[in-house]
């Protein structure tokens, strides 16, 4: 399988966003461009190596902003990565911030459920109100939970995918225009 993704524009600047005041080598990638190359780049199998190929007229692929795209998209690729990183990191602190939560809340309602199963109410009513209590305490673990077995998979899926972005060869072609 191809491990190529083929880019083919007129001018380099439509590969980035103009509106970022960064120097060129600093700035962002157009959102089209972007989305994109990571919609191919997800397409390709996982171990394989990624190489990015612009294809540029002949005058785009000579200037210096063309010579500079390898060391431009690296950059931008890289920042995505760590940005996405300290997501991840975001995340496993709240996990743990909520679980602490989740399990004071736990230890709690089987406290208070055991005290009111003790307590001078009626067997009926008390039942009710510990059980309650014990189904409160675990749907406070929910979250935690949610996030330890299931949402930190896509961001680290996503960051992995950055990371060979960043490591992807990125090669400039000229081309000659169409007649």
């Amino acid at each position: 399988m191809d491990t190529d993704i083929e880019i083919r524009v007129e001018r380099v600047s439509q590969l980035f966003n103009m509106l970022d005041p960064f120097p060129f080598r600093e700035r962002d990638l157009a959102p089209e461009a972007e989305a994109y190359i990571v919609a191919w780049a997800r397409e390709l199998p996982r171990r394989a190596p990624v190489r990015i190929v612009v294809h540029l007229p002949e005058t785009q692929a000579a200037t210096p902003e063309a010579q500079g795209l390898p060391e431009a998209m690296r950059h931008y690729f890289v920042d995505r990565e760590a940005a996405v990183s300290g997501e991840l990191k975001e995340l496993f602190r709240i996990g743990r911030l909520s679980l602490a939560i989740g399990c004071a809340v736990l230890a709690f309602c089987l406290g208070v459920a055991g005290l009111i199963g003790e307590g001078a109410f009626s067997r009926n009513l008390a039942g009710f109100a510990a059980e309650g209590l014990l189904i409160l305490g675990w749907v406070a673990l929910w979250r935690p939970m949610e996030i330890f077995l299931y949402d930190w998979w896509p961001i680290a899926r996503q960051r992995s995918l950055f990371r060979r972005l960043a490591a992807a060869e990125v090669m400039v072609r000229s081309a000659a225009r169409p007649a």
